[in-house]
């Protein structure tokens, strides 16, 4: 979430970098938010008048009440009685002007609740350093490592080449529905080595702590990473009943996870850390859970867009000092799972308008895919900066003792499926065979190939 001090202080600016985010799309009902803060603005200034007041009469009462006792005089009872008519007057405008706080507190409420709402609902603002463009045709390629292999025969793709070793669309369809795949035998062990492979480098080699986390979280989880309530379409969502006999719990509704990223960033949701404790890294393997409402017709065969996959997800918890850094970090990381599996790939620098709701800053890494003879999208490493842990209210305590926000990052190390896809094409023989990796032939049990 925004910092509405920074809307306060410059709209104009924040509504520009806005609109160089992906369009058409109102981000922001800039009339709408500048009438909510002209009356926020009347009724705090009426409201801090009116409590000036109220001091005031409350110090004259206590003026008047307390020269009473000394007026028991016949001679000065006229005084003590005027004195004591006088208080139960200012008395009465004080219980007016409370009424009035009363009415102008729970307006004031109101108001922070729809500006809260209307907040919620507006993108992150993108870093300087992010170029600006429309679309992904904007996007900036910053390096690529590994040079596509020259298939002396036709390459096959991914669904033709795994389907005698066990990959099985077919019956994930009928067990699930479309974008749902069933892994037999050699795939589910390639798969399940893939996520093995890349857990033991994020933690053995770059210092992650690994975790297992809930596959199911609650709304107050995805509202604090972003996901809600902007994007509910895209989530599948479970209810959860009360035992038997009893209703169902207020909080009862909860979501399949869309990514790791949810549960592992709220860990420190209303937490204030100690500023020693930070950086915090974080990883985890978990299945994920997209809808993916809108890319209907796109990327229908095979493994590339489905309702669930695997990935092994990296979060840092850093000093907002630190987070560009942690950025860079992070997508070392992710290209080291890609160098060690000797898989080409490019980095891309993401342009505004292709930038995901909550980053400030992404950069895409795309391994090369010989059936489709280009590069497509592996991970996605970004800095949302303080844009979810203002959500959060994740806080650290500062070098100067106050809590400040602490800056967040997510990205993938890697997609699993996505890395398998890009195994079986890549390292494809020419008699339907895939020569496995070196860095994962320790995790298939020293063997080297695949065959049906």
């Amino acid at each position: 979430m925004l910092d509405i001090l920074l809307l306060r202080k410059d709209l104009a600016s924040a509504v520009a970098r806005l609109e160089t985010r992906k369009n058409p799309q109102a981000f922001l009902n800039v009339e709408a938010f500048q009438a909510l803060e002209a009356e926020r603005k009347r009724l705090q200034t009426r409201t801090e008048e009116l409590q000036s007041q109220r001091n005031q009469l409350s110090k004259q009462i206590g003026v008047l009440m307390g020269q009473i006792p000394r007026l028991n005089a016949t001679e000065e009872f006229d005084q003590a009685d005027f004195n004591k008519q006088q208080a139960d007057a200012f008395k009465l405008k004080v219980a007016q002007i409370n009424q009035e706080r009363e009415t102008f507190d729970a307006r004031l409420e109101q108001i922070q609740a729809e500006l809260h709402a209307m907040l919620a609902a507006v993108p992150n603002l993108p870093h300087e350093s992010v170029p600006v463009g429309a679309d992904e045709a904007a996007n900036v390629e910053l390096r690529r490592w590994g040079s596509p292999k020259a298939f002396d025969f036709e390459v096959k793709d991914h669904v033709d080449l795994g389907a005698p070793l066990g990959l099985d669309f077919d019956l994930g369809a009928k067990l699930s529905g479309s974008r749902f795949t069933v892994m037999q035998g050699p795939m589910a062990r390639l798969h399940r080595a893939l996520a093995q492979f890349m857990l033991d480098v994020q933690t053995g080699e770059h210092g992650y702590t690994e975790c297992y986390v809930p596959y199911i979280v609650n709304a107050d989880s995805l509202k604090g990473t972003g996901q809600l309530p902007k994007f509910e379409g895209d989530l599948f969502a479970a209810k959860k009943g009360g035992q038997e006999g009893e209703p169902a719990p207020d909080n009862a509704q909860l979501y399949l996870i869309p990514t790791s990223e949810v549960p592992l960033t709220n860990i420190v949701r209303d937490e204030v850390l100690a500023e020693g404790e930070l950086p915090i890294r974080l990883t985890a393997h978990s299945p994920c859970f997209r809808s993916e409402a809108g890319s209907y017709g796109r990327d229908t065969r095979g493994m590339i867009r489905q309702h669930q996959f695997d990935k092994v997800e990296m979060v840092q918890i850093v000093h907002p000092d630190k987070s560009y850094e942690a950025l860079e970090e992070m997508t070392r990381h992710a290209e080291a799972i890609l160098q060690k599996l000797g898989l080409p790939y490019r980095v891309v620098c993401l342009c505004t308008g292709d930038m995901g709701f909550g980053s400030a800053k992404t950069y895409d890494l795309e391994v090369w895919l010989p059936a489709q003879g280009t590069y497509r999208e592996i991970s996605s490493v970004s800095n949302c900066e303080a844009f979810q842990a203002r959500r959060m209210q994740a806080r650290f305590k500062n070098a100067q003792g106050k809590n400040e926000l602490v800056h967040t990052l997510n990205g993938s190390g890697l997609a699993v499926g996505r890395a398998l896809v890009a195994v079986l094409e890549n390292y494809q023989n020419a008699d339907g065979s895939i020569t496995i990796p070196e860095a994962l032939r320790p995790y298939m049990g020293g063997q080297a190939q695949l065959q049906a």
